[in-house]
């Protein structure tokens, strides 16, 4: 960096320092995060927000964004995910993606694969150059590896499901991985996502590294599996991949192995059996902000489309943190078809992201 360079660096933090002892001054007893999102976004605590630091292509259409949050962030868990947001025509769209950092690097990096039609990917893994800032969502998830970790591991990923085991291979000691299996697949060598960095790491470290390209031996069934490695059923599994894949896999470890040994991130929710709701207005009765939502769209997407903030975590109804009362109007379970109507049960909390309104609702988020 240029004299000139390290002059700016160290004038910006001085007067960054200086302006957060001022608004802190001014505004005792009243928090100052109000003063220091105004003087500067970056600051705030309460909004956080980040800036694209660095940019790496790992295949055609994968990048990783290098973060630095402008504030303290939590740290996260190997596997976990947080949410990204960007303003796109002043409103908030927000996408959750896994963190493929190590828990304390100085960079926070997360993986995108631009997905056919997706705005957000997209933007994200072709449109968010250095420089950029984009919002952060807290880290969430609880597809994590326990303490202490299991003697005998094996992952199985396939695409852009490398992404949260590989914030684990990372941040796991060289003597964890001596022994664990990663079975991994993608159509072709060069669509592998980390792949020069998980082959080297297989060639230093101990992993078994075992490479599936499908557009020479087909997708990955369990009985391939089992042939590839025959101790499976003694392995603890953690799983990530295309919905196909994740339901096989579950229902031979319900058959042949103990399910409990199956750990499975999912992107985009299992198949719902056929049950939408009606549509309507939503009402997020602590932002005001309203959406409206289509028949099909869970309450979760339709208010992320719309720019609101809300809690999430699996995104398909099992983990319950996208939870809010229903305070008024009604809702349909989009896994069980129940009608959930404030005007009998009022207050009943409901899962954002597996229920549809039917006709307009107001909820306590």
């Amino acid at each position: 960096m240029s004299a000139v360079g390290r002059f700016g660096r160290s004038l910006g933090s001085r007067v960054g320092r200086r302006a957060r002892s001022a608004a802190h001054l001014l505004t005792t007893p009243l928090l100052p995060d109000d003063v220091l999102g105004t003087l500067n976004p970056m600051w705030s605590r309460r909004d956080p927000r980040a800036r694209v630091v660095r940019v790496r292509r790992e295949t055609a259409d994968t990048t990783t964004l290098f973060l630095r949050p402008g504030a303290p962030f939590a740290t996260h868990r190997p596997g976990q995910f947080i949410g990204i947001g960007l303003r796109l025509d002043g409103v908030w769209h927000w996408r959750t993606y896994s963190v493929t950092s190590r828990p304390g690097d100085e960079l926070l990096a997360v993986t995108v694969t631009a997905v056919p039609g997706g705005r957000m990917s997209g933007l994200l893994a072709h449109g968010t150059p250095a420089g950029s800032v984009v919002a952060l969502g807290p880290a969430a998830g609880e597809f994590v590896l326990p303490e202490p970790t299991p003697e005998k591991l094996l992952f199985v990923t396939a695409g852009s499901g490398i992404t949260p085991v590989m914030g684990m291979l990372r941040a796991l000691p060289r003597n964890a991985l001596s022994g664990a299996v990663l079975v991994h697949c993608d159509r072709t060598p060069a669509d592998v996502v980390f792949g020069p960095e998980l082959r080297e790491l297989a060639s230093t470290s101990g992993l078994r590294l075992v490479e599936r390209h499908t557009a020479l031996h087909g997708r990955l069934t369990p009985a391939a599996l089992a042939d590839e490695v025959p101790d499976w059923a003694a392995r603890e599994t953690w799983a990530c991949g295309p919905g196909g894949l994740l339901d096989d896999l579950g229902e031979f470890w319900s058959r042949e192995a103990d399910p409990d040994t199956l750990h499975v991130e999912r992107f985009r929710p299992p198949a719902l059996r056929g049950t939408e709701g009606t549509g309507g207005r939503i009402t997020f009765a602590a932002s005001g902000i309203t959406a409206d939502a289509a028949p099909e769209t869970p309450v979760l997407v339709a208010g992320e489309d719309a720019g609101a903030l809300l809690p999430n975590g699996c995104r398909m109804g099992i983990c319950h943190t996208c939870v809010g009362k229903l305070r008024a109007g009604a809702v349909r379970d989009l896994h069980t078809g129940e009608l959930i109507d404030a005007a009998e049960t009022p207050d009943r909390p409901v899962r954002t992201c597996v229920t549809a309104p039917t006709g307009d609702i107001t909820l306590d988020l």
